[in-house]
């Protein structure tokens, strides 16, 4: 997620391969616990949700994620 910045709901939860009718609340828990934040911008008379990693986020990818993935790479 970090190299795109920011993502709004629905490419986010595609991104990661998630549906968003079963999977809204994981994207909830991760801000409630702070690995991402989440903004409303208004479009018409609509609002676009977008979220983007925090730095707490951010150092639970460096800390955790990136060892994991070093030593159990993907195919």
């Amino acid at each position: 997620m970090t190299e795109y910045g920011e993502l709004n709901q629905t490419s986010l939860l595609s991104y990661c391969g998630l549906n968003l009718v079963k999977h809204k609340d994981i994207v909830n828990d991760l801000e409630q616990k702070g690995f991402i934040g989440k903004v409303e911008e208004p479009w018409g008379n609509k609002k676009i949700i977008k979220y983007k990693i925090t730095e707490k986020g951010k150092e639970f990818c460096r800390r955790i994620l990136e060892p994991y993935e070093e030593m159990f790479p993907r195919k």
